[in-house]
Order: C-alpha cells, then sequence, then structure tokens
C-alpha cells in the first residue's frame, strides 16, 4: 500500500522542512521531498508519533484495578486519540498479586498483538514512605532481594520500567534490575543531593515527575531536584499540566536541563474501587480533595508547552517523542520520522487536532 502525505510543515525530529511529501510504502517512510506536492491538499504539520512512558487507565478502568488485556486496550485507545503512538501501562505500589496480574495483562496484550504497549512501567512499591505521594502505605515496602528476582524472572521482557527510591535498596538490586534491560527511574525518593548524584555518577539515567514526590530544592539542601539541575546527563520526566508543577518551574527547570527533560501524562481515570480511586474536578484528577493524576494527553502537553511555558513547537515535540525515546534505547522507538524507518506520525491542524495518525508500531 502506498501512502502520500502533503505537508507545509515536517519536523522530523530534529530539524522542520516545509511544503514535502512523505511517501510511505509498506508502512515504511520510503521517501521526503517536493515531488507530488499540492498546496491544496497540504496538512498543516506532520510530527513524529508521540511516546507516553507513564498512565495508569483509562475508559474507567485502572490497570491496577482492572489487570486484564482489555484495560491496556483501553489505555492504547486513549494513547491514540491523544497522539500517542508508544506508551508503558504503569500501576502504583501494589501487592505483588496485582504486580504478577499486571505482567500478565502486558503478555496477553502483546500475544493478542496488541499495538504500541513498550513494557509495564512498575512505580513503586520500593519507594521511600515520606515522599509516597498518592501511593497507598499499606503496600510501599522496603525490597528483599529474593522479591526483586522474584519479579524480574516473572516479568522477563514485559518489565519495561520501574520507578523506586535508591536510597532504600541495595546497588545489588538496582544492578539485576539493570542487567534484565529494565531502565530504573528514581523517583518517590528522599535523597541528599549528594546520594542522588552518586546513584546518576552509578548510571541510574532518569528520574520520575521532577519536583513530585521528591526532595526539594533548598539553598542549603539541594535535594534530588538540586542533581538533577547539576548532573551532566540524568534526564527527568515532568506533568505538564500546570497543576502538578506551575508553569514557571517548568520553564526554570527547562532553561536548566534543556535536552534531558521530556514529558509524560501521568493520566489516569475515574475510579470509585480499589487502593486509588480518582475522581474528575475541572481538568485533573482528585482523591479525598488531592491531587492524584492528570487528564492529560501528549498532544495537550504539546499545546501546555508552548503556550504556557514558552517553548518552541519544535522543541515541545522532542519532549514528547523523541526524549522519551532517549530514555528507553528501544531500537523500535526513535521519536523521528526517517526514509527506511517505520512509518509513525501524526498529521495535524494548526489547532493541534489530529487529522491522520498513522501508527505502524
Amino acid at each position: 500500500m502506498t501512502l502520500n502525505y502533503s505537508t507545509s510543515a515536517l519536523f522530523t525530529g530534529s530539524e522542520w522542512l516545509n511544503d514535502v511529501v512523505v511517501h510511505i510504502e509498506n508502512d515504511l517512510v520510503v521517501g521526503i521531498d517536493q515531488k507530488g506536492f499540492d498546496a491544496n491538499k497540504a496538512m498543516p504539520y506532520i510530527i513524529p508519533a508521540l511516546i507516553d512512558l507513564q498512565l495508569y487507565g483509562a475508559g474507567g478502568r485502572l490497570l491496577s484495578e482492572f489487570p486484564e488485556k482489555e484495560t491496556i486496550e483501553k489505555i492504547y485507545q486513549f494513547c491514540i486519540n491523544g497522539g500517542t503512538g508508544f506508551f508503558q501501562p504503569t500501576i502504583a505500589s501494589q501487592s505483588m498479586d496485582i504486580i504478577y496480574a499486571s505482567i500478565n495483562a502486558v503478555k496477553a496484550y502483546k500475544a493478542a498483538g496488541g499495538k504500541g504497549c513498550i513494557g509495564l512501567h512498575l512505580e513503586g512499591p520500593w519507594i521511600h514512605t515520606s515522599k509516597k505521594g498518592a501511593h497507598d502505605v499499606s503496600v510501599i515496602r522496603v525490597p528483599e532481594l529474593e522479591e526483586v528476582a522474584s519479579i524480574l524472572a516473572y516479568g522477563k521482557d514485559l518489565i519495561s520500567m520501574i520507578t523506586l527510591a535508591p536510597e532504600i535498596c541495595t546497588p545489588e538490586m538496582i544492578k539485576l534490575i539493570q542487567d534484565a534491560g529494565i531502565v530504573v527511574s528514581a523517583g518517590h525518593t528522599n535523597a541528599t543531593y549528594e546520594t542522588a548524584m552518586q546513584f546518576f555518577d552509578a548510571g541510574i539515567p532518569v528520574a520520575t515527575h521532577l519536583f513530585n514526590a521528591m526532595s526539594a530544592f533548598q539553598h542549603r539542601a539541594p535535594g534530588v531536584v538540586g542533581a538533577l539541575f547539576d548532573h551532566p546527563t540524568a534526564m527527568s520526566s515532568v506533568i505538564a499540566d500546570g497543576y502538578h508543577v506551575d508553569y514557571a518551574a517548568i520553564r526554570v527547570a527547562k532553561k536548566i536541563m534543556g535536552d534531558r527533560l521530556f514529558c509524560i501524562t501521568d493520566a489516569v481515570t475515574e475510579t470509585s474501587t480499589g487502593l486509588y480511586q480518582h475522581t474528575l474536578v475541572g481538568d485533573k484528577y482528585e482523591s479525598a480533595g488531592t491531587l492524584s493524576g492528570s487528564a492529560l494527553t501528549q498532544l495537550k502537553s504539546i499545546q501546555n508547552l508552548v503556550e504556557h511555558v514558552g517553548i518552541p513547537f519544535g522543541e515541545a515535540i522532542r519532549m514528547c517523542s523523541l526524549y522519551p525515546a532517549k530514555v528507553m534505547q528501544n531500537k523500535n522507538i526513535s521519536g523521528t520520522i526517517a526514509i527506511n524507518k517505520k512509518a509513525n506520525l501524526l498529521c495535524l491542524a494548526a489547532d493541534y487536532t489530529i487529522l491522520i495518525s498513522a501508527f505502524n508500531n
């Protein structure tokens, strides 16, 4: 099958190209040029498919409450409606039974030909209770090596990221996780600046939701936030909804961190059962009056970055595509549009409305 998409502006992930046609054959990009360009049919923008490394559910089904492939199918539908082609379904701190059931759900989704799922993101339960955020303290725990090994064995090739507080885990545990090909992210952590720098120097590449549930930047105690600002390579996600983090704080962090800062949605869904219950209040979710999750899509993240933070459109796109891809180091996920790569792209109107989603993931 051959497809030709004319666009006034194509963002490849590295540069803007004006008045070009993207030629696609058998799901691959085979050309990017002006051959056949039709200004009357040209769409305003074509950008890479977006990537979301952290969201918990959709359509009234949290994965931790309904650990089934049907839940992941709903999450994927939510993702593609918001411009995301690749995603990590995520569960907050949970019991071993729920962790195993969530692994089974990812396995079943992939076995059924489900698209876009990078793997399971375990956010907890190995986190610091003083920085638990909305996590339920009853399931948070300091890990034992046997438990870590058991989860890794059961979730082989199905778990792709684990958020943990590195100060409560031994270096042996962290190495075991990384040797399994899983990205370790520092999050829900009360580490000092010095401890955080040591862990980032030792190879933890990323942190989870900058500012939220981590030791803050203070003038005599720079904390994990200060370590992320100061470290030359450590990356961090951030939630750009204006509630989890003030837009001015994102602006400051972006000036300091540059291409080390990227977006997640941290999106939840309305639920009234289980450990994690969320109620939609305006355009955010709350639990018992406390902020508990976002109602973001990654496309909305881009819009917020441009309109409220003042980040250029292309850089905002990178924060939701190229930079998350860099974190995952997955050869099948690039966050770019390039010849001889699979066509995973979005055609957008000037108001960020999706005209066409071409996801061949």
